[in-house]
């Protein structure tokens, strides 16, 4: 008994020095990489400010209502429903970005609907509607997948769904209850096949939880892109939050209790810094 003690003991610190190592990797190398996509099209940057003060690494975390823009795979991990709202309440003359949604989950089957909308953005304004699936196929592993549509802006009437269908496909695995890995292969509307693929890792160490999201973008590899962060539980219902989202630093803040949860981040732009502030409700 002892012996086999000392080896899960001998793994498990094994595990932890290679995680360590990985993310101290990844922070020596991060300035070399620029930044990636327009966040209005391709990874839905700015979606939740829980995500957004993580350094936009969620691919692998994906456990909150905002699962159907990050990795629809991870609609399975609760049970019941999660509505949320997101709202960047400083500085909306440069550019408004307010994603909303809600999701269900139940007995290993998951569903979302989100709607993503840039306002004032040099490409006009984005508006998405995404449809999202989940499934529990194995007791460690889900699948899910994504269906986006854009929605005419200005428009008179509500578009259930729109024009230029896209899709995701998606993928979870958790090998251990303190580790988590996440894939997102995104398709971009007017492209043929897969766009862009996402790959994270999460790893939970006590009360601190360490993400990476690695982002490859189909025939342009030297336009990568690389998001880290970190969240601190302080007390039960109090987290602290920071990150790098490619080139940006970022900060946040979380609060939960009971069915509500509200969350602040800040990200660092490059002429200016903008606010974000959340808010999730459980039932």
């Amino acid at each position: 008994m002892d012996l086999k003690g000392s080896r899960r003991d001998a793994l498990s610190s094994a595990v932890q020095v290679s995680c360590y190592s990985l993310i101290g990797l990844f922070l020596a190398v991060s300035p070399v990489f620029p930044a990636a996509f327009p966040f209005e099209e391709a990874r839905p940057l700015y979606v939740g400010a829980r995500a957004l003060g993580m350094g936009n690494a969620f691919t692998a975390v994906a456990d909150d209502a905002t699962a159907g823009f990050w990795n629809p795979a991870g609609l399975i991990q609760w049970q019941g429903v999660k509505l949320f709202g997101v709202n960047k309440f400083y500085n909306r003359s440069d550019y408004g970005f307010d994603p909303k949604g809600i999701a269900y989950a139940y007995r290993g089957f998951g569903f979302a609907w989100g709607n993503k909308i840039a306002l004032g953005v040099e490409s006009g304004t984005p508006d998405y509607n995404y449809y999202s699936f989940a499934r529990k196929v194995h007791s460690h592993v889900s699948i899910g997948g994504n269906l986006k549509f854009k929605r005419k802006h200005p428009s008179d009437h509500y578009q259930f769904f729109g024009h230029s269908p896209s899709y995701d496909f998606a993928l979870l695995v958790k090998p251990r209850s303190n580790l988590r890995f996440g894939l997102l292969a995104g398709h971009l509307p007017r492209e043929r096949g897969i766009s862009w693929v996402t790959f994270g890792s999460a790893y939970r160490w006590e009360s601190l939880l360490f993400a990476i999201d690695f982002v490859v973008p189909r025939g342009a590899p030297n336009e990568t892109g690389l998001y880290y962060g970190i969240e601190w539980q302080l007390y039960r219902s109090f987290r602290v939050r920071s990150g790098r989202s490619d080139q940006w630093w970022t900060l946040g803040l979380g609060f939960d209790w009971r069915w509500v949860r509200i969350d602040y981040a800040r990200i660092f732009e490059p002429d200016f810094a903008s606010d974000f502030i959340s808010a999730e409700l459980k039932f």
